[in-house]
């Protein structure tokens, strides 16, 4: 139970609204207000003055991993439930003390960043998706009609409505992703969140999580139906112009699917790189530091080889292939390494 629950349960346990509690505490009403909705932290001396107004320890409000169990009607302090915390070893508290500390103020401006800026990057994602739709279209309005333009001119349209589409993406993510480069050492280096910010975090994570679940489910779902159209016409032996146009609804369903899963992913990222969970554990941020250059490398030189057996067989159209299967190789060597480090570390 974070601070902001502890105050409004204490609060109307003594059965005071929140100006009697202001009154108490000689402050205002909204500032009352800011501490039960997480907006806030009080000060030090305002936790202490708490404390003696409702009769419980300082350690009780200050430490998350007290919850209340019993208080009876006087607001008297009654059992605690702590739960087991892990032994930090020495090596573990250097670490603590060499993490970089973050204000509530300082996470709800991040949060607040990647808010804003997780729809114009998904945007960009989306239109990048969509681009190849006027080159599809123009090459089967040249062939198929119903405008008449020569091959030529289709496809020059078609090409220049892609680049200007691909040039606006990047723009997005040029402008939007330069917002959040200042807290790109949120994924790298090791965070101390200050007293409360954690479970105020926490708290909007769990709000969060039902619109996640929800935009993430309808984007792969929309993504796997996306084919349906164009199975569907070509069941139905349709013309070539109809498979065309199915192929366009399919990328436009997809672009739209992919929207979803990297709005909600965007957000849900900025909570776990807070709490440093999952891929942003304090663990997997030591593991990423020691591996990264060879990440680096590795890149390079599937870049240097793309190139070489491009240029070499002059066959762009196929040699695109390289890179899903260096992505494959590069997550299996990755799952090795880390085997690997982890049977080390049980030794």
């Amino acid at each position: 139970m974070i601070l902001a629950e502890k105050i409004t349960y204490l609060r109307k346990q003594k059965e005071w609204s929140q100006e009697e509690l202001a009154d108490q505490m000689e402050i205002s009403r909204q500032s009352v207000s800011k501490w039960e909705s997480g907006a806030s932290i009080p000060e030090l001396d305002k936790i202490i003055r708490m404390s003696m107004i409702f009769g419980v320890s300082t350690d009780f409000l200050l430490k998350d991993e007290y919850d209340i169990d019993v208080i009876s009607k006087n607001g008297q302090e009654g059992e605690l439930k702590e739960a087991e915390l892990p032994e930090i070893s020495a090596e573990g508290d250097r670490d603590l003390r060499k993490a970089r500390s973050l204000s509530l103020e300082e996470a709800n401006t991040y949060l607040e960043t990647v808010r804003k800026t997780s729809y114009p990057i998904a945007t960009g994602v989306l239109i990048s998706i969509l681009s190849p739709i006027s080159l599809l279209l123009m090459g089967g309005w040249s062939e198929y009609g119903p405008v008449a333009v020569t091959e030529n001119m289709a496809t020059g349209l078609g090409v220049v409505i892609l680049l200007l589409m691909v040039a606006g993406a990047v723009v997005l993510f040029l402008i939007y992703g330069m917002k959040l480069e200042r807290y790109e050492y949120l994924e790298e280096e090791e965070i101390q969140l200050q007293y409360g910010v954690g479970g105020i975090v926490e708290k909007q994570k769990e709000a969060y999580t039902r619109r996640y679940q929800i935009k993430m489910v309808l984007g792969v779902v929309l993504c796997i139906l996306s084919v349906l159209p164009l199975m569907f016409a070509a069941g139905l032996d349709a013309p070539e112009i109809c498979l065309i146009y199915c192929t366009c609804v399919l990328l436009a369903i997809v672009s739209l699917g992919v929207f979803l899963v990297v709005q909600a992913g965007c957000i849900w990222e900025s909570f776990q790189k807070l709490l440093q969970e999952g891929e942003y554990s304090a663990e997997k941020k030591k593991e990423r530091r020691k591996y990264s250059p060879l990440a680096g490398a590795y890149w390079c030189l599937v870049v240097a080889i793309y190139l070489c057996v491009s240029f070499y067989y002059n066959s762009w159209g196929d040699t695109w292939l390289i890179w899903p299967v260096a992505a494959l190789l590069f997550v299996a060597l990755l799952g090795i390494y880390r085997a690997v480090t982890r049977s080390r570390g049980r030794k």
